[in-house]
């Protein structure tokens, strides 16, 4: 099977699984409706996963494809802040309207007890990769701080968001997500600006 084959299954599968986890919940989905609404097979599921619990781990992969998706979407001559305020509100905005927060609360908290993999933390990710060029880009432009490396500021940025989905799913969602976000990501990441120029420092 070619990679892009490969990619193309393990993609119908994780799609399929997190509609039908979005329209009937996670305890009442089976294995079998995964495979039929994938039209794959029994023995490609299992090639890809030890079973349902595994796909948990998979809500990262659809994080990557909206951010992905969006990098062609951002209007242009945006800064380094305003596109990366531009991606959390998209992220956020998807989260909100069609992730259970039953899913992502189990997500976050296998990733605080696995021994295995940390699938939030893989710098690999095209969430990594896509961070790491608008920081850069940012600081080329003059518009973000040389004051921190890349990797720092994206350390920053990544821990924000990942607080803020933690603070969402203990409060049982009392809040929209995408709308604190907004208030709070320009304070936190207030430490990514500039200095200002010395005449217009108080």
């Amino acid at each position: 099977m070619s990679k892009k084959s490969a990619r193309n299954t393990r993609g119908r599968i994780v799609s399929a699984a997190w509609q039908l986890f979005y329209e009937q919940g996670y305890e009442h989905t089976t294995v079998e409706e995964i495979i039929e609404l994938s039209a794959t097979s029994k023995g490609s599921f299992y090639h890809y996963f030890d079973g349902k619990d595994a796909l948990l781990s998979t809500l990262s992969d659809l994080f990557d494809e909206k951010y992905e998706s969006l990098q062609s979407s951002m209007p242009p001559g945006m800064t380094a802040m305003e596109q990366l305020l531009y991606l959390n509100r998209a992220l956020f905005t998807m989260i909100e309207d069609s992730v259970p927060i039953d899913l992502l609360s189990r997500l976050l908290s296998t990733q605080l007890v696995t021994s295995g993999e940390k699938h939030l933390l893989d710098h690999k990710r095209i969430y990594y990769r896509l961070l790491r060029r608008i920081f850069s880009a940012g600081q080329e432009a003059g518009t973000l701080s040389n004051r921190r490396s890349v990797n720092e500021m994206v350390k920053l940025y990544a821990l924000c968001e990942r607080a803020l989905m933690y603070d969402w799913c203990l409060c049982g969602g009392e809040y929209s997500l995408r709308d604190y976000a907004a208030q709070l990501l320009p304070t936190f990441l207030s430490g990514c600006l500039p200095d200002p120029p010395a005449e217009n420092r108080s």
